[in-house]
């Protein structure tokens, strides 16, 4: 699935005073997460000696870097459960589960819905540009559910990727949150990752580095005490959008404690989930919309606390 290699790079006069990190990274077009891997397992030496990523490289040094090339393949993995929502020659949407990634971030990786994909579509592979993939045209977070869209054509996945970056594409989410919220409401809030904790973002002025337009409408569907079941559609499509933009404006997700949110007994996962897709379909220009029923675990949640689905979300 891998192959070990091993670079020898030469600092050139006009690199010299970089930081190593800076240097193999542009050297080798590595990501920083694979460098930070490489510089903790001391894969990268200079002079013969594991360097420390602050470094500064002088000319003539020679920086040896060993690592092992990822496979540019998608495994196939038949064990996975898929759940199919819409099939046709073009596009296939299914039912993702929480707790399942959308593809796989490491060479090899399996259990994730972009290796059942393959498995089940082998065309699926050959649709994206990185095979991995599996011809997804998004994703959503491992613990998010719901409607996750897949191209099994290369013209199909260039067209609906087109159409997430355009806004063209209807997404619509339900989430129980708790705290005084309006009945309906449009949150304009640009979003950036948090500087000291990477794996969340946070609010940011426009024109803040890193900062990303993010738009959501919001309107509640049904209440009960302090627990509003709400209804997000968002028009652009900004990592944990939904998560941020509630718990921006007062009223975080059941169970999402990384944003606040309140604690839900029972439930290993946050109330959050992907109930539609609206689109054009790439090939017969018709609008589709695909739907994914509220998993059991959230209606029982639902449940609990005296809500429950409007008629026509049932």
């Amino acid at each position: 699935m891998s192959s070990e290699k091993m670079h020898t790079l030469t600092v050139d006069a006009s690199k010299a005073g970089q930081r190593v990190d800076l240097f193999v990274g542009e050297a080798l077009g590595l990501s920083r997460a694979k460098l930070k891997r490489l510089f903790e397992e001391g894969a990268i030496k200079v002079g013969g000696r594991p360097a420390k990523k602050g470094l500064l490289v002088a000319a003539g040094q020679t920086i040896t870097v060993k690592w092992e090339e990822e496979t540019r393949e998608a495994v196939p993995d038949a064990d996975f459960p898929l759940v199919v929502l819409h099939e046709d020659a073009a596009v296939v949407a299914v039912d993702k589960p929480a707790g399942r990634p959308s593809h796989p971030l490491r060479p090899g990786e399996t259990g994730t819905v972009a290796n059942a994909l393959v498995s089940r579509y082998p065309e699926c592979a050959q649709a994206s540009e990185d095979s991995r993939e599996g011809g997804l045209c998004h994703r959503l977070d491992i613990e998010t559910s719901g409607v996750l869209l897949a191209a099994r054509t290369r013209e199909a996945w260039h067209t609906l990727r087109a159409a997430f970056g355009g806004r063209s594409v209807d997404k619509r989410y339900l989430a129980l949150v708790t705290g005084p919220l309006s009945d309906e409401g449009e949150i304009d809030l640009p979003l950036r990752h948090h500087p000291r904790h990477p794996d969340r973002v946070e609010p940011a002025v426009d024109g803040t580095e890193g900062a990303r337009e993010a738009h959501s409408l919001f309107r509640v569907l049904a209440r009960s005490g302090e627990y509003s079941l709400v209804e997000v559609r968002i028009l652009t499509g900004v990592l944990h959008q939904v998560r941020a933009h509630m718990a921006g404006v007062g009223a975080p997700l059941v169970g999402d404690t990384l944003y606040g949110g309140r604690e839900e007994p029972g439930l290993s996962r946050f109330f959050l989930h992907a109930r539609s897709l609206g689109f054009t379909h790439p090939v017969t220009g018709k609008e589709l919309s695909v739907e994914s029923p509220l998993p059991p675990e959230l209606m029982s949640v639902l449940q609990k606390h005296g809500l429950s689905l409007p008629a026509a979300l049932n």
